[in-house]
């Protein structure tokens, strides 16, 4: 039972419970600084939504730079990622 849990879970409990509480803390501060409220999460995406609106070009420029400034490092790793779990052909 242990070890099908784990395979559904993608590792031991724990880990995963950690993880998801990092990962989740994380996720929260980046919602937060772009005005998120959790309680009222529609309202706070329609704001957001008005706000990248009215930003106009600013924002694409903005998204533009974050998006570059995580490529560096995101699309490397993945692809990394992709040809070491690459199946072996032959």
């Amino acid at each position: 039972m242990a070890t099908s849990l784990s395979r559904f879970l993608g590792g031991s409990p724990l880990a995963v419970l950690v993880k998801l509480v990092l990962l989740s803390i994380l996720i929260g501060v980046v919602l937060s600084a772009l005005g998120l409220d959790p309680w009222n999460i529609v309202d706070s995406v329609r704001r957001l939504f008005i706000n990248i609106w009215e930003m106009g070009f600013d924002a694409i420029r903005w998204l533009w730079q974050y998006f570059l400034l995580g490529a560096v490092l995101v699309i490397p790793i993945w692809l990394i990622l992709r040809l070491i779990r690459a199946p072996k052909g032959g």
